[in-house]
This record gives C-alpha cells, sequence and structure tokens, in this order.
C-alpha cells in the first residue's frame, strides 16, 4: 500500500480494535457499535459496558461515566436514561448514542495524543485494565 494515502478499516468499532487498529498503522475506521449497543440498552465507559438496561440502573441517580464530558452524562442519570429505554422512548436512546459517539471521540483523540508522545503501547495496557480487558 503507498505510504502517502490513509488505510481504512470499516466495520471496527470496539475500544480495543480501535486502539489495536492504530498501533497497526490504520488510519481511518467505522462501524455502527456505537448506535447498535445504544439500541439495546448499552453504554461504553471508562470502565467496561454498562448495560444501563439491567435492573441495578433501576434507582441509580448516578452519570454514566464520571469520566465523561458529553451532553447525557452532564445532564441525565442511568436511572431516567433506562427508564427511557425500557418505555422505548426514542430519546432514550438518541442520549446513550450522543454518548457512546463521545466516548469512542474522546477515545480516539487519546490515541492520537500518545502515538505523538510515543507511548501508545504503554497507554494500551493502562486502558485495557481499567476498561476491564484481559489482553496483553
Amino acid at each position: 500500500m503507498p505510504k502517502n494515502k490513509p488505510r481504512y478499516l470499516m466495520g471496527v468499532g470496539t475500544p480495543d480494535y480501535l486502539i489495536e487498529s492504530a498501533i497497526a498503522g490504520i488510519d481511518m475506521c467505522d462501524c455502527v457499535l456505537p448506535t447498535r449497543i445504544a439500541r439495546n440498552g448499552t453504554a461504553l465507559t471508562s470502565k467496561g459496558k454498562l448495560v444501563v438496561r439491567n435492573a441495578t440502573y433501576e434507582r441509580d441517580w448516578g452519570v454514566l461515566d464520571t469520566e465523561c464530558d458529553c451532553y447525557t452524562c452532564k445532564n441525565y442519570s442511568r436511572a431516567y436514561i433506562r427508564h427511557l429505554i425500557k418505555a422505548n422512548e426514542i430519546l432514550g436512546v438518541r442520549l446513550l448514542s450522543i454518548h457512546n459517539l463521545r466516548f469512542l471521540t474522546k477515545l480516539m483523540e487519546r490515541v492520537r495524543i500518545e502515538i505523538e508522545n510515543d507511548n501508545l503501547l504503554n497507554f494500551k495496557n493502562e486502558f485495557y485494565k481499567q476498561y476491564g480487558y484481559t489482553k496483553e
């Protein structure tokens, strides 16, 4: 492949695959994952996946992710989002989609910084540990 052309990988959207793709030299990825899992009541968080549809979150007034700066985390609780999802209100899916897209955008912003600092492999290991992955 020409070195001056961007490398594109379609269908990759999980945090671990995005990081691994960057390590492998991929420049761009796209995937329906963040919105698809939102439709199923799942949020990507700094501590791993959170299935807000679960009964555990019925009275959880905390935000989806304390480390997130998205509109959803600034304005809505897990309990309210769960209520919306359980009631099949489209707002619940939209709020989770906003959050998931922001989470992945922030992740890739960080990956860029770590590439510039020649620290991507260390970041990967730290991220996997915090996210709950056991990959090496």
